[in-house]
This record gives structure tokens, C-alpha cells and sequence, in this order.
């Protein structure tokens, strides 16, 4: 019997987008962020994790998890856009409050 490839759709590209975005902001490689991911016990080579940010594997749910958490975010964070940053001359907490 032929198998056949699972096409990644939408929800899937866009967490590997976010996973590759947010290891960049964060300063790691992919082998340091997979080295963290199996620190976690979730063992996961950089050559899958490089697959899984060219959406050429998915990412399961266990990889979801040790992702986001090796990434210091929620799971939740990886499967929405994410924002552009707020500058911070504009963040609430930079703003000078009168009275």
C-alpha cells in the first residue's frame, strides 16, 4: 500500500514560523534549542527540529510542549502570529503619567 504525505496546513506553518522566529530573538541555534528540548525529555535532533521549521515534519503535540517550553513561552504562543515588538519608547510603562 502507497503512503502518502500529510500536506502541513495552515495552523502548522505558522508554528514553525514562530518556533524559528523565537529561537532567533533568543540567540539559538538549532542544536542548542533541541539540546534543551531533550534536556527537558523530549529528545529531538537539530535535524528535526530544522525539518520541523521548514514545515517538512510536523510538530507533534510532546514537541509542541518542550518547545515552548525550552523557548520560555506557553504552547499556545507558537501556534498564534505573533506581534512585532513594541518599541519601547511606546510600551505603557515608559509613559510618563501627570498629575
Amino acid at each position: 500500500m502507497a503512503t502518502r504525505s500529510v500536506e502541513i496546513g495552515p495552523a502548522g506553518i505558522q508554528t514553525a514560523r514562530n518556533i524559528e522566529r523565537l529561537r532567533l530573538l533568543r540567540g539559538l541555534s538549532q542544536r542548542r534549542l533541541a539540546e534543551r528540548c531533550t534536556a527537558l525529555g523530549r529528545p529531538l535532533s537539530n535535524i528535526a527540529l530544522s525539518r520541523t521549521e521548514r514545515a517538512r515534519r510536523r510538530c507533534d503535540v510532546d514537541d509542541l510542549v518542550a518547545i515552548a517550553t525550552a523557548l520560555g513561552v506557553s504552547p499556545i504562543a507558537l501556534l498564534q502570529p505573533l506581534s512585532p515588538p513594541v518599541p519601547a519608547h511606546v510600551r505603557p510603562s515608559s509613559v510618563r503619567q501627570e498629575g
